[in-house]
């Protein structure tokens, strides 16, 4: 199969790789089928979720542990049954990022991670139950600069 997007041209792909949302992305809820493609040079830290849909839709996102080795998002008991796993653990996590210029003001939103079940290509996004990660962390407060 193949599809156009945003950033890489026209791309092949095969239908596991297509990661499902049950609602998509917040402010996109119709969108609920998106390839996660990575980024040439970023050792996969730095990611895309493009739409199947919409291709001129997509969501630059990271790998949250890159930035923060010690990030520890938790699910309701609610969201683990939806994405069938019993421990937030068992899930991948991403954050989405806003690119600016330059690009350490550019900003990750660490509150709403989107999980995915690697196993069954399910994905939703969510709003952590927790006040210790904000929604615009700048990638300059992390060590390493963040956008390799």
């Amino acid at each position: 199969m193949q599809t156009d997007t945003k950033y890489f041209g026209i791309v092949e792909y095969e239908p596991e790789d297509v990661l499902t949302f049950s609602q998509g992305p917040f402010g996109f809820e119709e969108e609920q089928s998106f390839l996660l493609l990575p980024f040439a040079g970023s050792d996969g830290n730095m990611l895309c979720f493009q739409s199947l849909k919409t291709p001129s839709l997509a969501f630059v996102a990271m790998n949250p542990f890159s930035l923060n080795p010690n990030y520890a998002p938790v699910l309701t008991a609610e969201e683990l049954r939806e994405m069938q796993v019993e421990r937030s653990e068992d899930l991948c996590y991403y954050v989405l990022c806003v690119v600016r210029q330059p690009v350490g003001a550019s900003t990750v939103n660490l509150r709403c991670p989107v999980a995915v079940n690697a196993e069954t290509r399910q994905a939703m996004q969510t709003i952590l139950e927790t006040d210790h990660y904000g929604m615009r962390h700048r990638l300059e407060e992390f060590s390493d600069g963040g956008c390799g």
